[in-house]
Formats: C-alpha cells, sequence, structure tokens
C-alpha cells in the first residue's frame, strides 16, 4: 500500500508543478515578442510529455498489480525466499543462482503471461531493473492476448 500511496504523491506534486510550469508558459506566450512565444509554446510541451510519462507509468503499476493478483490467486508466484545482506536487499549470487530456473521455464513455454511475470521478478531480484521491465511488459502484452 506504501507504493501506491507515494505515486499519488508524486502524481499530486506533478500536477502541481505542471500547473506552475504551464503557467509560465502562458505568461511568456502574453509577452507577445517571437522569441517569448516560442519559448512559451516549447515549456508548455514539458507538462503534456511529462503528463503522458506519468499516465504510462502509472498504467504500467496498474496493469502489473492486475497480473500479480491474478498469479497470487492461482497459486503462482514465485516464492520470495532468497537469503538477504544485513542491508535487507537479497544475495545477488543466490539471485542469479534462482535466475537460471525462471529463465528456463521462459524459454520452455514462452507464449504463458505467467512464466514471464516470474522472469520479471527474478531480473528485479538480480539487480536488472532494465530487463525486469521488459520481461512485465512481456507478460502484459502476453496476458492482454489471450481470451
Amino acid at each position: 500500500m506504501k507504493a501506491k500511496q507515494t505515486a499519488f504523491v508524486l502524481a499530486v506534486v506533478f500536477v502541481a508543478y505542471a500547473g506552475l510550469i504551464g503557467w509560465r508558459g502562458i505568461l511568456l506566450i502574453k509577452v507577445g515578442t517571437a522569441i517569448s512565444v516560442v519559448l512559451g509554446l516549447a515549456v508548455l510541451v514539458i507538462p503534456v510529455v511529462g503528463a503522458y510519462l506519468v499516465w504510462r507509468e502509472l498504467q504500467f503499476g496498474r496493469r502489473t498489480e492486475v497480473l500479480a493478483r491474478e498469479l497470487e490467486a492461482a497459486g503462482g508466484l514465485p516464492v520470495d525466499d532468497l537469503p538477504r545482506r544485513p542491508s535487507g536487499r537479497i544475495d545477488r549470487a543466490a539471485a542469479d543462482e534462482a535466475f537460471g530456473k525462471y529463465r528456463a521455464e521462459a524459454e520452455a513455454a514462452p507464449e504463458d503471461w505467467r512464466v514471464w511475470f516470474r522472469l520479471a521478478t527474478a531480473y528485479d531480484a538480480a539487480g536488472d531493473r532494465k530487463r525486469a521491465r521488459a520481461a512485465m511488459r512481456e507478460a502484459i502484452g502476453r496476458h492482454d492476448s489471450t481470451p
């Protein structure tokens, strides 16, 4: 639940920021010179792009949560039993070792969204966030394409 609260707070902060930046863009346009109008329009693009990126991240999180709930209901979530360091982080060597199992599952059944979800969690445990997000996007796409 803490992640949802954090996302909500960050979204509210972004809306306030976008409002302030948008207002500055409008003020620049009102000056009326060619340079200020161009700068004002450029400044107005920033909140639009930011809003799209925030929306996209929130959708990713929502869809990931839907898959996690569905997989949990089916009893298919991976068990978090990896050893941890005193700091609370997962031991990298143990995560790399467990990763092989999930990679083999994904290679054996590449059309199943469940194995991609588990592979994404294994990538995340191993510290590879980029591949974890890519695998989760793959899981979401395969989930959405199943009848």
